[in-house]
């Protein structure tokens, strides 16, 4: 926290830190991963450099570089003595004042890195999970930098996901204001349908997902064509196959929207080929990509 490792029963923050009352903090989540040479940091840069592109809309100076981020998280990583994790590096308005105007409020920068397993259950990862489409809309980027990983903004994301569990599925998917796919709560969306992977457009309020980025670009390098468009609600009930993507979520299918099976109800071969490659990727069975890992 701020430059100073800190145990995790004393990370604690003002209640009138100005973060918890408007929201005002940008953040990541990224995976550490058990590989054959070593922990090792999936896409670390990226999700760097999409912290601080996160903090500009909101005049957030991130008082540390990028630099010295990754040498904290990778020193935060040997220290606990971890293998494989999840890492979630966070930057808010701290306290000074209380007002909408952050003011002379200071930034705080905190990293936090723990063992977490798959984000939707491992079971998930090879059978499905069910979702339904949620009566809450997608703020728009006109409304909100949709384009910013923003704490704040997942209050969006919990409303949709809880409402999918207390309706009996286990996530839900998010439309736009114009109707069309958006995204899950922390999760892209990829359909496929004649053997070619289609997925929401950056124009169509979503976040620009770094594992989706990774599949774009595992999919094409097996010359399987990709769309990213808008994808209306009603083509997900007739796609051949539908999954998620995330770096909680990894590559995980989905196996019914609204209780309509997709397909034959289970992960199809193209989720699998794709999924078959992440996993391979990242566990490093290959030496593809080697430049997107950082070791510890």
């Amino acid at each position: 926290m701020n430059g100073e490792f800190t145990d995790w029963e004393d990370a604690t923050t003002h209640v009138l830190t100005h973060g918890l009352h408007y929201g005002t903090g940008v953040f990541e989540g990224a995976r550490c991963y058990d590989t054959e040479n070593g922990p090792a940091l999936f896409r670390w840069d990226a999700h760097v450099d999409r912290l601080f592109d996160s903090a500009k809309p909101y005049d957030m100076e991130i008082p540390f570089s990028k630099d010295e981020l990754t040498e904290a998280t990778l020193e935060l990583i040997e220290r606990n003595d971890l293998e494989s994790c999840y890492i979630r590096p966070v930057a808010y308005y701290g306290y000074d004042q209380l007002g909408v105007s952050p003011g002379d409020c200071p930034t705080d920068v905190a990293i936090a890195a723990w063992p977490w397993g798959a984000y939707l259950g491992e079971d998930a990862l090879q059978n499905g999970i069910d979702v339904m489409i949620s009566s809450w809309r997608k703020h728009a980027s006109s409304q909100i930098p949709t384009n910013a990983k923003t704490n704040g903004l997942y209050v969006n994301s919990l409303l949709a996901g809880e409402e999918a569990r207390r309706n009996g599925y286990e996530e839900a998917i998010v439309l736009n204001k114009e109707g069309n796919v958006a995204e899950g709560p922390g999760e892209n969306v990829f359909m496929v349908r004649d053997g070619e992977l289609y997925t929401p457009a950056l124009s169509e309020s979503i976040l620009d997902g770094i594992t989706r980025d990774t599949v774009i670009t595992l999919a094409e390098e097996r010359d399987i064509p990709v769309h990213e468009t808008a994808v209306s609600r009603g083509e997900l009930n007739t796609a051949d196959e539908l999954f998620f993507t995330g770096s909680a979520a990894e590559v995980t299918p989905i196996r019914k929207v609204d209780n309509v099976v997709i397909g034959d109800g289970s992960r199809g071969p193209i989720t699998e080929e794709l999924q078959s490659a992440f996993f391979d990727l990242v566990d490093r069975r290959t030496d593809a990509h080697d430049d997107w890992f950082t070791h510890v």
